[in-house]
């Protein structure tokens, strides 16, 4: 199937139809399923994707958009308040199962995350091509001039500041994590709230910072994402956690839709349809029916 996202046409018309993340049922007949996710942009764009492609398939479903954070909606889908809800596959291992060593592919991160939840009665469907990571980005001008490809290559500018958000100073993919392990003693943080970094960035007042892979002000400006070559942000695909049961219940019913809709959400896809709510002020719903609909899935 070719991938076709918002961007062709349908984003030029913006509705004013404001982000919406109210919980709610989706209309439908059929067996009833409860779709969660979490209190940001992209999970309540998925979670509409996922409401609303098994609401096309006969399902009824429930709603409950903006949860919380992975721990509060993991004990939701545990006391069975929701049915499945999106969750990335490196948070399962870093927040709930807690290896001693990260798997050092995407695909063993999958696996691995799998095999945790299969454990507790739950299971992974097919993941996502896009990861939604912590990188670090340097503006353009800077790679070249100093020919970056790599975080370690931040060593060649010296003394440089660098944008964290203050929750992700000390933590396992933040500011001291990168220090540490890329030997940068001498670049100097500069803690910022989320979303700030890009235009310190764009206008000089740091040299380099902590992104989000599919957020769409990477789209704004002439940045550089630099490899991680290290792999200390791990790999952050996404899969409907699903209770097992229900997948025993149900088959390809309920799993079929799901994976067709993850299978067409590529970084480039799902950088638009972070847009589209985010900065188009599109409900999550609307932007779910656009490309729902644009994909011949509705």
């Amino acid at each position: 199937m070719r991938r076709r996202t918002l961007l062709t046409g349908s984003l030029a018309v913006a509705a004013a139809a404001g982000v919406s993340t109210a919980a709610g049922s989706v209309a439908g007949t059929g067996p009833v399923i409860t779709v969660g996710s979490k209190q940001f942009t992209e999970s309540w764009v998925m979670g509409e994707l996922y409401a609303q492609i098994l609401t096309a398939r006969g399902f009824q479903v429930v709603l409950k958009s903006n949860i919380g954070s992975a721990d509060i909606i993991d004990r939701a889908l545990r006391s069975h308040q929701i049915d499945l809800y999106p969750e990335y596959t490196g948070v399962i291992l870093q927040t709930f199962a807690m290896p001693k060593s990260m798997p050092v592919t995407a695909h063993g991160t999958y696996e691995a995350a799998k095999r945790f939840e299969e454990g507790r009665g739950l299971t992974l469907l097919r993941p996502t091509p896009f990861q939604n990571r912590n990188a670090v980005a340097v503006r353009a001008s800077d790679a070249r001039k100093h020919g970056l490809r790599t975080v370690g290559d931040l060593r060649r500018m010296g003394r440089i500041s660098y944008a964290e958000y203050p929750d992700n100073i000390t933590g396992p993919l933040g500011y001291d994590a990168i220090v540490k392990a890329y030997r940068l003693s001498a670049m100097k943080v500069r803690p910022l709230n989320i979303g700030l970094q890009y235009p310190a960035l764009k206008n000089g007042d740091v040299d380099a910072a902590d992104v989000f892979t599919t957020d769409p002000q990477l789209r704004r400006y002439d940045f550089t994402v630099l490899e991680d070559d290290q792999a200390i942000f791990g790999f952050q695909n996404v899969s409907p956690v699903v209770r097992r049961s229900l997948v025993e219940r149900y088959g390809s019913r309920l799993t079929e839709p799901l994976d067709a809709v993850n299978a067409l959400l590529t970084e480039k896809a799902m950088q638009a349809l972070n847009e589209a709510a985010a900065m188009m002020r599109l409900s999550p719903a609307k932007v779910a029916d656009r490309f729902l609909r644009a994909n011949d899935l509705k």
